[in-house]
């Protein structure tokens, strides 16, 4: 399999409901709540295309251009962009649904970097 073919195939996509619980003083999802979701399936999206341990060693800008209501739906979407020898970038965007509308728009995006790593946590080739 080629690294384009493998891109496609560990493109990954989380689907979650915004509740109370996960939002601040303004009813909207908490900024480092968004974060970890975004770090969670960065990670997955890693892991499935390289199959082998990953850890973050960075998150690289992460824009928050549109607040998202408690109330929505939440669509994560991971997609590794770049490969390198023993890292490798996940490209991560938030899309906000509306439950009882067709509206849906991006609210955040952000790129993370993954390293692999070996059972004693020293880098390894990603592929």
């Amino acid at each position: 399999m080629d690294i384009e073919e493998r891109i496609q195939q560990s493109e990954t996509r989380i689907f979650k409901a915004v509740f109370p619980n996960t939002t601040n003083h303004y009813d909207t999802l908490f900024g480092g709540m968004a974060m970890q979701l975004m770090d969670e399936v960065a990670f997955i999206a890693a892991t499935r295309f390289s199959r082998r341990r990953v850890v973050t060693v960075s998150s690289d800008r992460i824009d928050f251009n549109k607040s998202i209501p408690a109330g929505t739906i939440i669509e994560l979407v991971a997609r590794v962009i770049h490969v390198g020898n023993t890292s490798l970038k996940v490209s991560v965007d938030i899309y906000i649904e509306e439950m009882y509308s067709e509206f849906r728009e991006k609210a955040i995006t952000g790129t993370f970097t993954l390293v692999a790593v070996d059972e004693h946590k020293n880098p390894v080739k990603v592929i």
